[in-house]
């Protein structure tokens, strides 16, 4: 950031002591704030301690499916990060993760007169496997859960349902076309075995047209059949939809070899700044530590965590010393599970913890534009009065919206959630794959979001 940017913000932003319509004092935004931001910033630009962790997270030890090594392996190294940035309290929380493994390469052709013409797919999250001797049917191709009911046992029974609807890719912000496209791949193979299906395949989350499969969870329903279920990429969802088209009889096999292996011992990994004032107040900052297996979950959720981590770093680096306790929590399981929030959010009522403020970062490490707030307590309007500080560091909104996966347990608590929210554009370029490395995510980006975060802190702690 330029120093002529610095010097308008610290000019345009005067002490204000001012009461609103009800006669509430309004919050005192001083010119000292901005040097105070325009110092986190820059110690996160010039010193990008978490883009390194998360080098390290990423390329040696790399996915972290609950219940898997690597899993493990990151709770030990987040922990050792945590205690050796001589944070007040490192400690880890007990948490009980299910164990799915995937097992062999996945299978799947389109069986033509002569040959078989391959499909690039991996299995979902969960999903029961086929064994050795595969499943092979029939194809029906459908776009949601009225279709489906329109077919009825009566043509579904017997089939592979292959859900062929896409991302909306005229909406802006792309999670909200995930949002409506996702229910085919969550609560498809359910819906279809109803009638009698004995597997799905689901077109992967994604507005890009690829040869990636895209993973990503799915839950049975109770007393319903479980069957398998894959994911395809979306050049190869649109080569079946074509041979579905010029064949109604299309033939597809399947062969996966996945397995659910009952719940295990895993952990969320927890540090924290003891606050000077109000020690028992607690704002939480955090993202989740596992990922799926097919790569390194870089953007999903390792730049999430690293922020978090990022945030805590940030504060002792500039001595600041907050009035509340901050805590930094790798959660374990949101992928597939979400037991690593819940634990938290049970184990914080056991304790009669208070828990004011919690920040997830879960939207991919690309630049920061804002942030979405959930359960606002009446407090959504004082925040907006900080936007003026904000824009300067190019974040330009602070808006009513989600708080996120991890964080939501504790909304029952009264607790408010914020979600920070970075640019969406690229980010179901990755999500769930096997590309979600490490060279996707840009060092920049990746630490203006832990310090757009560590403003929020700083802003809330200070003023809320």
């Amino acid at each position: 950031m330029s120093i002529l940017l610095v010097q308008t913000a610290c000019n345009t932003i005067v002490e204000e002591s001012k009461q609103d319509a009800n006669g509430k004092k309004k919050s005192s935004i001083v010119k000292e704030d901005s040097i105070v931001i325009q110092q986190l910033y820059t110690e996160a630009l010039q010193n990008p301690q978490g883009y390194y962790y998360l080098d390290t997270l990423c390329n040696q030890i790399g996915a972290r499916l609950s219940g898997s090594e690597g899993a493990q392996k990151a709770v030990v190294y987040c922990e050792k990060v945590m205690k050796n940035l001589g944070f007040d309290k490192v400690y880890l929380q007990p948490v009980k993760v299910p164990k799915w493994v995937r097992g062999n390469a996945e299978k799947a052709f389109i069986i033509a007169k002569s040959e078989k013409i391959p499909l690039k797919v991996c299995a979902l999250g969960n999903s029961i496997g086929t064994g050795e001797k595969g499943a092979q049917a029939e194809i029906i191709e459908v776009k949601d859960f009225e279709t489906l009911k329109q077919l009825g046992e009566e043509k579904i029974k017997g089939k592979i349902v292959f859900f062929n609807r896409s991302m909306n890719p005229a909406y802006i912000e792309t999670f909200t076309a995930y949002g409506q496209a996702s229910n085919q791949r969550v609560q498809g193979a359910s819906e279809a075995a109803k009638y009698g299906a004995i597997a799905v395949i689901v077109r992967s989350m994604t507005t890009n047209l690829d040869d990636i499969p895209h993973t990503g969870t799915l839950r049975y329903q109770l007393n319903v059949p479980q069957i398998p279920a894959v994911a395809i990429s979306t050049n190869d969802a649109e080569k079946l939809s074509k041979a579905i088209k010029n064949d109604p009889n299309t033939l597809i096999y399947l062969e996966t070899h996945c397995q659910n292996l009952g719940e295990v011992d895993s952990y969320n990994v927890i540090g924290e700044i003891t606050g000077t004032e109000k020690p028992e107040e607690i704002i939480v900052v955090g993202g989740h530590l596992d990922s799926w297996d097919l790569a390194q979950g870089a953007h999903d959720d390792g730049t999430g965590c690293m922020q978090s981590i990022e945030v805590l770093r940030l504060f002792k680096k500039n001595n600041i010393k907050p009035k509340r306790t901050i805590r930094a929590v790798m959660f374990m399981n949101e992928e597939n599970g979400l037991n690593g929030g819940r634990t938290y959010a049970q184990e914080a009522k056991n304790k009669k913890e208070k828990h004011i403020v919690a920040i997830e970062s879960d939207s991919g490490g690309f630049i920061p534009l804002g942030f979405s707030v959930d359960n606002d307590q009446g407090k959504l309007e004082l925040m907006q009065q900080w936007i003026p500080l904000l824009e300067p560091f190019q974040l330009f909104f602070i808006k009513k919206g989600y708080g996120g996966a991890d964080i939501s347990p504790l909304r029952d608590q009264g607790t408010i959630l914020i979600a920070l929210r970075p640019d969406s554009q690229r980010y179901f370029d990755y999500h769930h794959t096997a590309i979600d490395t490490f060279d996707k995510v840009n060092p920049r980006e990746m630490q203006m979001g832990a310090a757009a975060m560590a403003t929020l802190i700083f802003l809330l702690d200070k003023y809320l």
